[in-house]
């Protein structure tokens, strides 16, 4: 199957938090993905190295280029027998014009170089910035309905920091709500007191439309 929704999660790895926002891999979700891209600041270019670089790989490739942000090439898959790992190699190298060396092959499935892929992460992206002294100012890239809380939304908060309890606006729609509870994902919901700049977390909003709060 093919990834169709956002699925944020926090993660700690030694002494650091990372957060990590899974994107739907199909063409027909490009402006979800852009929205996820403006929350980060890396990605992971996975590719399958069984199948190579695909049209929609592409496309969400240069929605990352255009943000600027950091990119870490990995080969995933490398225990399948039909892995070609070279010729994925020079595709990607074609496509970014990086080095074989800043290539990382991995395989999830027995862990091979997983390691590798975290170092990158922290040697190669940056931490996020944000201003926690600022009024709260945070970025929507997914939501959805839930039928005992109402809407939840998934926010990169920039600026700022937001507890149970605040009154909070939309700035696209002007809807205004209470804030009910804040938290991140573990990958299950994990409640926190608050969220801070440079986090990303879940915002049960007390809306109960899901187009008051617009991704955006």
């Amino acid at each position: 199957g093919i990834t169709i929704k956002m699925q944020p999660v926090c993660l700690q790895y030694q002494n650091y938090v990372l957060n990590l926002i899974d994107t739907p891999g199909h063409a027909d979700f490009t402006y979800e993905v852009s929205r996820s891209l403006a929350a980060v600041e890396g990605v992971l270019l996975l590719v399958d190295a069984s199948q190579g670089i695909e049209a929609q790989t592409i496309s969400n490739l240069y929605l990352a280029l255009e943000q600027n942000l950091a990119i870490i090439p990995i080969i995933n898959k490398i225990d399948l027998k039909n892995a070609n790992i070279e010729k994925t190699q020079a595709e990607i190298i074609g496509l970014l014009g990086c080095q074989e060396a800043d290539i990382i092959s991995a395989s999830a499935k027995t862990g091979k170089n997983v390691e590798k892929i975290f170092t990158a992460i922290l040697n190669k992206i940056p931490a996020p910035a944000g201003d926690l002294s600022k009024p709260l100012k945070a970025l929507i890239f997914d939501s959805f309905y839930d039928d005992f809380r109402g809407v939840i939304c998934d926010a990169r908060i920039v600026d700022g920091q937001i507890k149970a309890g605040d009154n909070i606006k939309f700035w696209a729609t002007g809807a205004e709500t209470e804030v009910l509870e804040v938290g991140i994902w573990t990958p299950a919901a994990k409640q926190k007191s608050n969220l801070q700049a440079g986090e990303i977390g879940y915002i049960v909003s007390g809306l109960k439309e899901v187009s008051k709060c617009r991704v955006g």
